[in-house]
C-alpha cells in the first residue's frame, strides 16, 4: 500500500474504489504518528483505538452507499482548541489539561457526518497566542523539515502533522496568521477562511472577532475540498453569515487569462529575507505565465497593522480568559484557603508566560484612561485597513505577498523577543483585521533548504477565485508534492 504521497482526495477515491480500507488507511496513519511523532511532537492526544473502531463504522457506512462524500474514511487531525465531544481539548495550557468538552464544535460534526476519521488532536501555541508553536504547554512541536527549527504558529501542530504524512489533512484556526504562516514554514497548503464563512461554534475563543477556523492540506485542492464541508451559516454562531456552503466545481482548470492580482510594492522592502523574496517574485511571474496581469501599487496603511492587532487581539483576549478562574473547570489549585487566592494561584500556575503577557496588554488597553487612546483608536484603524483592501479589491482581483519575512527559525531563536516574534506576523494580521480571505501555498525553498509560502488574498468570500489561482500555480509547479527527508523513519509502513 502505497500512501506516501497521496492527498487526500486521492486516498479518498482509493477507498471508494476498494483499493484499500478506510481501516488499513486509519491504521498505516496510526503507525506513522507512532515512528514520527516523538521526534515531531505534533500531536497533544492520540485517539487510536477510537480512530479504528470510527474507521470500521464508515467503512460500513460506505460499502452501504450511505456515505458518498470524497473525503469519506480519510484520516484526519484537529486542533486542540476545536472542541472535541468527551475528548481531551486542552488549547495547549496547563489550565485546560482535563477537559473534555460534553458537545462537538460545529466543523468537527460536519467532518464527521462526512465520513471524516478523526486520528486525534494537534498541538498548538497555548490558547493560539504565539507564532512558533513553543508556547505549548506540551512541548514545542518541530519542523519536519528540521525539527530543531519551529513549524510556525500557532497552528504548528496541525501544519506538521500533515508535512510529516501523519494525517492527511489537518483543522487549524486563524486569528492572525496562524494557518498560513505554519503553512509557509513546513511546505504544505492552507485556507483562512472569509470571517463568519466557517462556524466559530466550539472554537475556544481567543479574540472573537478575528479568530476563524479553516483547512491545512497537501494541496489546495484537499483544502477546498475540507473548506466545502465546514463552511455554511451556523445558527449557533451569531457571527455565522447566511451563505451557502462553498462550491469550488468550477475552479480547477489552469487559464488565468483575465484575472488582474496586485503586488503591494510595501510588502517587499525593508525586512523581507531575499530567501523568501525571490521565490514570491518567482511565483508572481509563474502566474503571469498563466495568463494573470500583474501590477505593483502601493497599499502603505497596512505598516500599521500589527499595533493594531496586538492592541485589538489582546484586548479581546483578556475578556475572553477570565473565564478560567479555577472554579468552573480546568486546573485549579487545591491548597488556597479563599476565594480570591484561588483565583490569583489557579490563574498565576495555569497559564503561560505569552498568555500572561497578553492578558495583562489587553487589560491596560481596555482599562480607564486607556481605552479611547489605544483600544478606539485601533478599531479606527481597523476600519482604514479594511477600507484600503476594499478600494484595491476595485482594481485586482486578488493580492499576491509572501507569508512570513523569513523561513522557519531555530526554537528558541525568538522566544526570549516577544516584539521580534509579533513582526512575524506583518503579512497575515491585516487580512484578519479585515475578515477577508487568504490562502497560503509552497513556491520554493530558501538557502537552508527551508519552504517558502506566498500568500494570496481576496475580497470577502472570493475563495472559489482565490482556489482557481492557487489550483492553477500548483499545476505549473511541483514545489506542494516536495516531502522533507525526516519522513522516511525506520518502524513506518511508507
Amino acid at each position: 500500500m502505497e500512501l506516501k504521497n497521496k492527498t487526500a482526495l486521492e486516498i479518498g477515491q482509493m477507498i471508494k474504489n476498494k483499493e484499500v480500507s478506510s481501516v488499513e488507511v486509519t491504521k498505516e496513519m496510526l503507525s506513522n504518528i507512532k515512528s514520527r511523532d516523538e521526534k515531531v511532537n505534533a500531536f497533544v492526544t492520540v485517539f487510536e483505538e477510537e480512530a479504528v473502531k470510527q474507521a470500521e463504522e464508515v467503512q460500513a457506512k460506505i460499502d452501504s452507499g450511505e456515505l458518498t462524500s470524497p473525503l469519506a474514511g480519510v484520516p484526519m487531525g484537529i486542533k486542540d482548541n476545536i472542541c472535541t465531544k468527551d475528548r481531551l481539548t486542552t488549547c495547549g495550557s496547563k489550565m485546560l489539561y482535563n477537559f473534555k468538552p460534553p458537545y462537538n464544535a460545529t466543523v468537527t460534526d460536519k467532518l464527521e457526518e462526512a465520513g471524516a476519521v478523526v486520528l486525534g488532536k494537534l498541538n498548538m501555541d497555548e490558547f493560539a497566542m504565539g507564532g512558533s508553536t513553543e508556547t505549548s504547554y506540551f512541548g514545542a512541536t518541530g519542523n519536519p523539515w528540521d525539527t530543531e527549527r519551529v513549524p510556525g504558529g500557532s497552528s504548528g501542530g496541525s501544519a506538521a502533522a500533515v508535512a510529516a504524512q501523519e494525517v492527511t489533512y489537518a483543522l487549524g484556526s486563524d486569528t492572525g496568521g496562524s494557518i498560513r504562516q505554519p503553512c509557509s514554514f513546513c511546505g504544505v497548503s492552507g485556507i483562512k477562511p472569509t470571517y463568519g464563512a466557517v462556524s466559530r461554534y466550539g472554537l475556544v475563543a481567543f479574540a472573537s472577532s478575528l479568530d476563524q477556523i479553516g483547512p491545512v492540506g497537501r494541496d489546495i485542492k484537499d483544502c477546498a475540498e475540507v473548506l466545502s464541508v465546514i463552511s455554511g451559516h451556523d445558527p449557533k454562531d451569531s457571527t455565522s453569515v447566511k451563505r451557502p456552503v462553498f462550491d469550488f466545481s468550477s475552479c480547477f482548470n489552469t487559464d488565468l487569462k483575465g484575472m488582474k492580482i496586485g503586488i503591494p510594492t510595501n510588502y517587499f522592502g525593508e525586512g523581507l529575507d531575499e530567501d523568501v523574496k525571490k521565490p514570491v517574485l518567482e511565483a508572481a511571474e509563474t502566474l503571469k505565465k498563466l495568463g494573470a496581469e500583474i501590477e505593483e501599487f502601493e497599499m502603505n496603511i497596512v505598516d500599521y497593522a500589527i499595533p493594531t492587532y496586538y492592541v485589538l487581539a489582546c484586548a479581546e483576549a483578556s475578556s475572553n480568559l477570565s473565564r478560567y478562574d479555577g472554579i468552573k473547570y480546568g486546573y485549579r489549585n487545591r491548597d488556597c484557603e479563599d476565594l480570591m487566592e484561588v483565583y490569583l494561584t489557579s490563574r498565576s500556575e495555569g497559564f503561560g508566560m505569552e498568555v500572561k503577557r497578553r492578558i495583562m496588554l489587553g487589560s491596560f488597553v481596555l482599562s480607564s484612561g486607556y481605552y479611547d487612546a489605544y483600544y478606539n483608536k485601533s478599531l479606527k484603524v481597523r476600519g482604514l485597513i479594511k477600507k484600503s483592501f476594499d478600494e484595491a479589491f476595485e482594481k485586482y482581483d486578488m493580492i499576491l505577498s509572501p507569508v512570513a519575512p523569513t523561513t522557519a527559525y531555530k526554537i528558541g531563536e525568538n522566544s526570549s523577543d516577544p516584539l521580534k516574534m509579533y513582526l512575524g506576523d506583518i503579512y497575515t494580521v491585516s487580512v484578519n483585521l479585515a475578515g477577508i480571505p487568504a490562502v497560503s501555498v509552497p513556491c520554493g525553498f530558501g538557502a537552508n533548504g527551508m519552504p517558502v509560502g506566498m500568500q494570496l488574498i481576496g475580497n470577502a468570500f472570493d475563495e472559489p477565485k482565490l482556489v482557481r489561482a492557487a489550483y492553477a500555480f500548483q499545476k505549473e509547479t511541483d514545489f506542494h508534492t516536495k516531502k522533507p527527508e525526516m519522513v522516511e523513519v525506520k518502524g513506518g509502513n511508507n
